[in-house]
């Protein structure tokens, strides 16, 4: 594991990227570019803030801690080698293994004052009980006028392996009852709150109960808009997104929201390989999974 003086000495840039200890209980990278800064967390690769001039974009629960062995509510976690529940087995962590594991810094740099971070997590023998092949997963996240992720996957097995993922992204809101979806009108999606109902959506998607689908097909262009607020989400290599809120009831069951009242300043928009949207790799083969995030309206 990187010690915090190693990664100040050999990955900290002037003015760009710089390590420290968060007060939430772990390292953090802190990347600038201007009056723009995002925050992410060494554990689960997470991002944990991005702040686009003086507003913050994403939502984090009140309540999260890293270090405690369980992940972290909110800001980008990244769902990795599979999405939501294990395919075969529901003892098996949500959305992967990897959101909990302290990730390696592999790179940093700073180009025309765009900041960039490079994190990597490779699976070990240990992991073998919970996924049985070998793999290598790498978060670039880059900060400008946009946030962009990439997240990279590479098979470092003898055999093929079927993958599933999201960036599971937690937009903060000024109220869920303002906000509105455009960009997958048309498209079907899964209804997960309707034993996995398949629905055509009829236009743009608005909030008054708790929504939980996989959007399916070619959808690389996503607007969400909250107020004043135009936030465009550009996508690759992904032919599935998730919407959700968990609206009243499911926030009282997670335990971990910090208030009663938490869904109605978030939603979340998660570019994804899920659903019937899942990726075979063969051996020695990569595929990427990516996003932009750029703020149209006010910032």
């Amino acid at each position: 594991m990187q010690s915090l003086d190693q990664l100040k000495s050999r990955f900290a840039r002037d003015g760009a990227v710089a390590f420290d200890m968060s007060p939430l209980g772990g390292i953090v990278a802190r990347l600038a570019c201007g009056q723009h800064n995002a925050v992410v967390a060494l554990q689960g690769a997470q991002v944990l803030s991005w702040r686009h001039g003086t507003r913050e974009m994403l939502w984090l629960s009140p309540v999260s801690r890293l270090g405690t062995g369980k992940a972290v509510r909110g800001g980008i976690p990244v769902c990795w080698p599979w999405f939501g529940p294990h395919p075969n087995d529901a003892a098996k962590p949500a959305h992967g293994f990897v959101r909990t594991r302290i990730w390696g810094v592999s790179s940093t740099g700073t180009t025309n004052g765009v900041a960039s971070l490079t994190l990597a997590c490779s699976t070990t023998p240990d992991d073998r009980s919970l996924w049985p092949h070998a793999a290598e997963a790498e978060l670039t996240v880059t900060l400008g006028e946009t946030l962009a992720l990439r997240l990279t996957t590479r098979n470092t097995g003898t055999g093929a392996f079927d993958l599933s993922q999201a960036l599971h992204t937690y937009f903060r809101v000024g109220d869920i009852g303002d906000v509105a979806i455009d960009g997958l009108a048309g498209r079907t999606y899964i209804d997960k709150l309707a034993d996995g109902a398949r629905i055509v959506e009829p236009g743009r998607i608005t909030f008054g109960a708790e929504v939980d689908r996989i959007y399916l097909g070619d959808i690389s262009d996503i607007a969400l808009e909250d107020g004043a607020r135009r936030l465009r989400i550009a996508s690759t290599g992904s032919r599935s997104a998730v919407v959700w809120n968990p609206w009243i009831e499911k926030t009282e069951r997670l335990g971990d929201m910090g208030a009663s009242n938490a869904f109605r300043r978030m939603v979340c928009i998660e570019t994804a390989n899920a659903g019937d949207d899942i990726v075979t790799l063969a051996s020695g083969q990569q595929t990427a999974l990516a996003v932009t995030y750029k703020v149209d309206g006010p910032g």
